[in-house]
């Protein structure tokens, strides 16, 4: 097992329930082993013009063959038109939580 083989996913939502509802969905589908849902201000391009707005984001810690499987969850679950889901690998992990993130994932 190396720290390549996890990733942080993460996406956003306008709502908190909702944030929290969609990592819970994804937890409880064993496509993450642990999400953490906390509020952000985003600047964005949208619509031809600069919005900004409160948002709610979340990361996914899980392992990277499950990166597909979680996007495509988020994407069914999500009311955004383009919802973000950005992957990022784990350079350096504490092995214990590592072996943890796998044990509690989906096989």
């Amino acid at each position: 097992m190396t720290n390549r083989d996890f990733l942080v996913v993460t996406t956003t939502h306008d709502d908190e329930t909702k944030a929290r509802e969609l990592a819970a969905k994804v937890v409880a589908e064993r496509l993450a082993a642990c999400a953490q849902v906390y509020s952000i201000s985003s600047v964005y391009w949208w619509d031809g013009e600069v919005q900004s707005s409160a948002e709610w984001r979340i990361d996914f810690k899980t392992r990277a063959d499950l990166a597909g499987r979680l996007g495509a969850f988020i994407g069914e679950q999500h009311s955004y038109d383009v919802p973000e889901v950005i992957a990022v690998p784990v350079v350096e992990g504490a092995d214990s939580y590592l072996s943890w993130i796998r044990e509690e994932t989906v096989s």
